[in-house]
This record gives C-alpha cells, sequence and structure tokens, in this order.
C-alpha cells in the first residue's frame, strides 16, 4: 500500500512539474480595467504572470479553478495605507484579500521605514499575501537627521537628507511622501521639499503629500503641492483630500477646479480619498505646533508652565468657534488601551463623566495641561475620529477620474465585513464603527456608492479606477501579479 500511495504522489508532482500553467482560470466574466466592457474568457496564469487571455485555453494546470458566474478583474491597489508594525500579526492581510486589494502602497503620510532596502527584503520573507511597494516618509528622513527642531535645515543637513532619500529610491521606493500637520513635517518650508522631491524625481517616483491644511487654508495648501510638484518636475498625489469643518462645506469646487487647472496646464497631479465622512489620527494634532518641538521631556515641561497653557487653551478654543461648536464634540476616541470604557467617547463625553463643567473651556484646558500630556506619554496617545465632510462631496470627488480611492488602513484580522454606506448614514451607526470599517470593506463601500448613486457610469470604469491611474502614476506595469475574484 505504502508503494502505490509513493507512486500516486510521485506521479501528481511530475504531472504538476511538466503542467504548462499554474493556473488556469475557466468561464471568467473578465472586467481587465481598461475600461471597456466585459467579457467571456479563460485567464492562463505562470510563474506568477498572465500569459493569456482568451476562451477555450488548452494545455494542462496544476490548478484550474472555475470561475462560472464570477467576476474576474485585475487585484485593486490601495494605494494609502499604514501597514507598517502590524506585518506580522495578519500576514494572510485578510482586510485586503476579502476586499479584492492585491496591492498596497505604505510610507504615506511622510512616516517610513528609512532602510528600504530591507524593510522590502523582510516583507519578502514573510510571504505577505498582498504585494507591497513603500514611499520613502521626510518626517523620518528629517527625524534622522535633525530631530525634531522647530528650525530651518542647514545646507549640509539638506545634503544629509537627499541622500538618505536617494539611497532609498535606489532601494526600491516609488517616491517621497510628505506629512506636513504632523511634526516635523510642519516646520519644514516648501524649498526644502521641493529639493527632496527633484531626487526622488531623478528615479521616476512620485510626491504624495498629506497637506498642511484641509480646512480653512485648504487652498493654499493644495497651490503649495502644486508648486512642488512644478519646482520638482514629478507628479504630484495629494493624499486624503478633503474640506475638512463645516464652516468649509461648498468649497470642494474651488478646491477641484485647482486640480483640474493644474492638470490642464500640464501638471501630472492626482487625489485619492477614503469613502468616509470621518478620519482619523492622533490627539496630539489638536495642539499648536510650537508646543510639539524637540523630545517629550521639552513638550512636558512647556506645558508645565501656566502661560503655556492658557495659550494652549485659546487655540483650542479659537478653533470650535471657527468651525462653530460648543464643545469638542466631533473627536471621538478611537482605541485608549489604558481605558478602554473611554473609547468610542467624544472629549466633551470624557469631561462629564470626569465630573467638570460642561463648559468649552474646561475641555480645551484638560487638553493642554502637563497632567494630561504626561498620561499620554506613559499608555501611548490614542488616535481619534473626527466628523469633517458630507456624502455629497465623497460622491462628487468618486466622478473625476483623477480620484483614487483607498482605506488608509493597516491589515487587520477579519472582522466587520460587509461595510455599506447604509451604516454609515444611519443614526444608529456610531462614529466609533468607522474606525473599524477603516479596515473592512472601504472598497465595498466605494463599489456600492459607485454603482448605487453614480448611475451615470458602470463598474468597468470603476475597477478602472481603483487599478489603472495608480499604477500609472507609481511608474510600474507589473504590479497585477494577483488577481481578484469578486
Amino acid at each position: 500500500m505504502k508503494k502505490i500511495i509513493t507512486i500516486t504522489i510521485s506521479l501528481l508532482l511530475l504531472k504538476s512539474s511538466f503542467a504548462q500553467y499554474d493556473l488556469l482560470i475557466r468561464n471568467g466574466k473578465i472586467i481587465d480595467g481598461t475600461g471597456n466592457s466585459w467579457y467571456y474568457a479563460d485567464i492562463a496564469v505562470k510563474e506568477g504572470k498572465i500569459i493569456s487571455i482568451k476562451k477555450n485555453i488548452t494545455g494542462d494546470a496544476s490548478k484550474v479553478v472555475d470561475a462560472k458566474r464570477l467576476i474576474v478583474a485585475p487585484g485593486f491597489i490601495d494605494v494609502h495605507t499604514h501597514i507598517e508594525g502590524d506585518e506580522l500579526k495578519t500576514p494572510t492581510a485578510n482586510n485586503f484579500i476579502y476586499d479584492g486589494v492585491t496591492t498596497v502602497i505604505a510610507g504615506n503620510c511622510g512616516a517610513s521605514n528609512l532602510d528600504i532596502g530591507k524593510y522590502l527584503r523582510w516583507i519578502d520573507s514573510l510571504k505577505l499575501s498582498v504585494n507591497v511597494a513603500s514611499l520613502v516618509g521626510h518626517n523620518d528622513v528629517r527625524k534622522a537627521v535633525m530631530g525634531r527642531a522647530n528650525r530651518d535645515a542647514t545646507e549640509a543637513e539638506l545634503v544629509a537628507m537627499e541622500a538618505l532619500v536617494e539611497q532609498a529610491m535606489k532601494e526600491g521606493a516609488v517616491g517621497l511622501s510628505t506629512g506636513l500637520i504632523y511634526i516635523p513635517g510642519t516646520y519644514t518650508k516648501t524649498p526644502e521639499i521641493i529639493r527632496l522631491a527633484k531626487v526622488a524625481a531623478k528615479y521616476n517616483g512620485v510626491y504624495a503629500s498629506h497637506m498642511r491644511d484641509e480646512g480653512d487654508s485648504v487652498t493654499q495648501a493644495i497651490e503649495e503641492a502644486l508648486a512642488i510638484g512644478r519646482g520638482a518636475n514629478i507628479p504630484v498625489q495629494i493624499s486624503h483630500f478633503k474640506v475638512s469643518g463645516q464652516q468649509n462645506w461648498g468649497r470642494s469646487n474651488q478646491t477641484l477646479t485647482m486640480i483640474l487647472a493644474a492638470r490642464n496646464a500640464g501638471l501630472d497631479v492626482t487625489i485619492d480619498q477614503y469613502p468616509y465622512t470621518a478620519s482619523s489620527t492622533s490627539l496630539s494634532t489638536l495642539l499648536p505646533d510650537d508646543i510639539l518641538a524637540d523630545g517629550q521631556d521639552s513638550i512636558v515641561a512647556r506645558l508645565g508652565r501656566p502661560e503655556v497653557q492658557k495659550m494652549v487653551t485659546e487655540h483650542i478654543i479659537r478653533r470650535l468657534k471657527v468651525r462653530k461648536l460648543k464643545h469638542l464634540s466631533y473627536a471621538v476616541v478611537a482605541n485608549y488601551k489604558a481605558d478602554t470604557t473611554l473609547n468610542g467617547k467624544s472629549i466633551e463625553d470624557i469631561n462629564l463623566l470626569k465630573g467638570r463643567k460642561h463648559k468649552m473651556k474646561e475641555e480645551a484646558k484638560r487638553r493642554g495641561n502637563k497632567k494630561a500630556l504626561a498620561e499620554l506619554e506613559a499608555v501611548g496617545e490614542p488616535p481619534f475620529v473626527k466628523s469633517f465632510q458630507q456624502w455629497g462631496i465623497l460622491r462628487k470627488w468618486q466622478r473625476n477620474f483623477n480620484t483614487l480611492t483607498y482605506s488608509d488602513a493597516t491589515v487587520k484580522h477579519p472582522g466587520l465585513f460587509g461595510v455599506t454606506k447604509q451604516m454609515f448614514q444611519s443614526e444608529d451607526y456610531k462614529l466609533m464603527d468607522i474606525i473599524h470599517s477603516f479596515y473592512h470593506g472601504f472598497k465595498l463601500i466605494y463599489t456600492q456608492s459607485f454603482i448605487e448613486e453614480l448611475a451615470e457610469r458602470n463598474f468597468m470604469e470603476m475597477v478602472k479606477e481603483i487599478t489603472i491611474p495608480i499604477t500609472f502614476i507609481h511608474g510600474r506595469k507589473d504590479f497585477h501579479v494577483h488577481g481578484s475574484l469578486v
């Protein structure tokens, strides 16, 4: 019996080694990502690449998949993720794979691994279920050379930063990213970014920017991003394009017109968006930039001074008044590990839970004192969620072909799949749930919104918009290694 089993296994291995194809997908409804109409065909794959798409492909394959009644499309590309630090937790990347995403771009918002070569080799060793490309982050480049210093870089420091960017590009980075609302990017002037973007441009890189402002000064921030593109002769991608704050709703016509005008003038510029009406970042962004310079000791020392605490309180109150809000109700804690009962609660809610006065000044004062910062330092600063725009604005940007849709997420275990736009619009759907949907279902939300609310367009165009433009701006033609059975 053992001999028979051994012979059978040997014959199967022999057949596999001489198979014409590694994978043969039959009877699929093909949507190829070009925007053309669908058609039925078979797909043959060998050594990770598609080698034939036609009807009734003949030949043996190591594996045959019957895709009858299924759409076969190129794997979707998530152009803006933050997977760093979570790669080991879920190498299968279920939240991306279940959404049809087979390639992710890391290194966004100015944050990345500096040793790109080492990082990509490590990614290869993990055998992650998704392909990974990475930008090199300006904030990490600057910190490596001059820490969190609130000043202009010297010529020697600029040369050192250029060398880091050049090394990253040689090792496989696909461009330079900035996070100009985060320290130390916020201390950086435009000429420094142009210098570094020119280095990325030499290697056909892209400049991806989380701009300085997405609210009251959004048009100035857009103009800076465009100026960097022109000055460095580099394609520009503006991250999470939005207009934050109710006082700015209605300005999307103005901001989108700026992008279209720049494209008509010959600048290669695209925008990206997540299909959510809220965003997530760190609580420290509520504080003035000057407070966050240098190290933690310096920050704590500053906030220990009464005059600084007063200044911070006044700064937060001014921001609330501009937004026409009476409380910090728009800022909701996403994940506070030291006390998870606070998760999903706004700063206004927490203030009341602590038995404090229901006053704007009281809420602002608690964000800018030494004790609050010490707590953050001890247990880790919690991310928070804030509402910023309407579904109507999101749909307007979806109609624009130069808009790329992405998750802004990391690698997570399977959880809340099948999030729909109705859930977002429901009064029962709490803002806290949006954090979970950042990781699960973003492409489903986009697809459903696209089909139901943008009836003048079709599914073929949707597939095109989450595959072709992204590969184009990153200068790569070989990203579609995996496919997606929808």
